[in-house]
């Protein structure tokens, strides 16, 4: 059964008809990923649960500046189909310790749902003002994940999921052999995250902003149009080692800067040639790790 990424669901009022426009009913959605505003008043728990029918399913919450070109307070991202081998975990956090005594109960606790299953892509959710102390979570990466190291993504937020919430991290594991791909970027190499993880048909990239794989400098600064072509290539560099290409990415979550989304029209005809089979998520956040990224990009991939 091949998994099926719904285009952006805004709000969950609207789930149903999106469910049916794809043929599929609420018993299909294996996770939720709500894109959250602070201006959301909306009661979640109660609308998910009108919404699905009692149906449980994972969900992850992100906290975002706005969604790109919408009014509306959130946006839902929908994953429907159970594959064979993937493990579609809620995303976690907690209020207690510093950065890296969350970071790494966080991890664990993602690694404990997993059970059997090994953590293929992680995206964490750092809060701004925690951005000199990032390259703290290294150790407890190294200390808790398994010997494949998964891809990764890390986006920076100014209001946290919840008070106190130094991270939260969200997670998707599998079962089953697993596959790294690596063009041969050396710069993997002493890292704790890798481009990509194929497990079985499925491809989990890391995101990808703007850098150059082998200086590991940030280029086309203040550019998003640019930035956003150097970014699609090196996701279709990636996929090329599982013999895949653009076509086959389905789901494409975009994380756009504040100072980049006017300009971020300009980049959807280019983003329609990489990946004209993508459901597209395009949300504001309210910063990213390198400050002269304008926007990083988070694919995944399903293989004929």
């Amino acid at each position: 059964m091949v998994t099926v990424h719904l285009p952006p669901v805004p709000g969950y009022a609207a789930l149903a008809g999106a469910l049916a426009s794809a043929g599929l009913g609420v018993t299909d959605v294996v996770h939720v990923t709500e894109y959250v505003t602070a201006a959301t008043k909306n009661d979640l728990d109660a609308a998910r649960s009108f919404a699905l029918r009692g149906h449980r399913v994972p969900v992850s919450r992100v906290p975002i500046e706005a969604v790109v070109g919408s009014t509306t307070p959130y946006v839902l991202g929908v994953t429907a189909h159970p594959s064979d081998g993937i493990v579609y975990l809620p995303s976690v956090h907690t209020t207690e310790g510093d950065f890296r005594d969350q970071y790494r109960w966080c991890l664990a606790r993602l690694r404990e749902l997993a059970g059997d299953a090994t953590l293929v892509r992680t995206i964490d959710y750092t809060a701004t003002a925690t951005r000199a102390d990032y390259p703290r979570c290294g150790r407890p990466r190294r200390d808790v994940l398994g010997s494949v190291h998964p891809a990764a993504a890390g986006i920076l937020v100014d209001v946290p999921v919840a008070p106190g919430a130094r991270v939260a991290l969200d997670a998707v594991a599998a079962s089953g052999p697993l596959r790294v791909l690596n063009p041969g970027w050396a710069r993997y190499d002493t890292l704790t995250y890798k481009p990509a993880v194929q497990a079985g048909k499925h491809v989990f990239l890391s995101g990808f902003g703007a850098l150059d794989p082998v200086t590991q400098e940030a280029l086309h600064d203040g550019n998003l149009p640019a930035q956003a072509e150097h970014i699609y290539v090196s996701i279709e560099t990636v996929l090329a080692e599982a013999g895949a290409s653009g076509e086959h990415v389905t789901s494409l979550v975009e994380y756009v800067t504040p100072a980049a989304v006017e300009a971020y029209p300009r980049t959807k005809a280019l983003r329609e040639k990489h990946f004209p089979n993508a459901a597209v998520v395009s949300v504001v956040c309210s910063a990213l790790l390198r400050p002269s990224f304008l926007l990083e990009s988070v694919p995944t991939a399903v293989l004929p």
